[in-house]
């Protein structure tokens, strides 16, 4: 995959001197990596999606942050920052959902993309689109990231409850991915991966499936409340 980063400048309203940039990520050719991911298929159309815009776009954003469960980045995680959903169709059936985010490591930023079943929200494939960092051939790997394939995020989330009722769990498939062996250097841009597919299929939850996954984080939440609360 070539890379590609879109820069957005937008300009602040009573304030023209001074301006935010939202950094959004997108395929660097979409319709040669759409057809690499889906050979069967025939179009593909792009849907841009953006916080400001959108019905409830505060909440969603809040959202976000409380379900990626740490602080959002500066750069790349802003309330301006656009999203770039690609639909992939064979005829008149929409066989794909792929996306990309942007997340921060340790040599810049890494460019994780998804494509994910329409139907159930399954991840199908996992790659990097840019990936500067020690452990970049490790990462890349077929092994590692085939771990991925059929999660979706309410596995992620079912992962927050065991790590709060049972965390030797062996219905955990999050915690049944095995990181790749790798030098000290290369471990925090492996985290930022683990984040790195968490938000898109966060961000998907929230643009696409409609809250899908919901029910799982409340659950997740409950658990850790009580589990929290069990320790004082």
């Amino acid at each position: 995959m070539n890379k590609l980063c879109v820069l957005l400048i937008l300009v602040t309203l009573g304030a023209p001197e001074r301006a935010l940039a939202a950094i959004g990520c997108t395929l660097s050719n979409p319709a040669a990596d759409l057809k690499y991911l889906y050979p069967e298929m025939t179009t593909f159309k792009e849907e841009l999606s953006e916080f400001p815009k959108l019905k409830n776009g505060a909440e969603l954003f809040k959202a976000l942050q409380d379900r990626l469960g740490s602080d959002l980045d500066a750069i790349y995680e802003t309330y301006e920052t656009p999203y770039t959903v690609y639909s992939v169709f064979k005829g008149q059936e929409k066989t794909g959902i792929v996306h990309g985010v942007n997340v921060r490591g340790k040599g810049g930023v890494i460019q994780v993309f998804l494509s994910l079943d329409p139907k159930t929200g399954e991840i199908r494939n996992f790659f990097f689109q840019r990936l500067e960092s020690p452990a970049a051939r490790e990462l890349r790997g077929k092994e590692f990231r085939g771990q991925f394939t059929g999660l979706t995020l309410g596995d992620f989330y079912k992962h927050d409850y065991f790590a709060a009722v049972d965390p030797s769990s062996k219905a955990d498939r999050v915690a049944a991915v095995r990181p790749p062996k790798l030098e000290a250097g290369g471990q925090p841009d492996y985290v930022a991966s683990l984040r790195g597919i968490r938000k898109n299929l966060v961000l998907l939850d929230l643009f696409v499936y409609g809250r899908k996954f919901e029910p799982f984080y409340e659950r997740a939440k409950q658990a850790a409340g009580k589990a929290s609360a069990a320790k004082e």
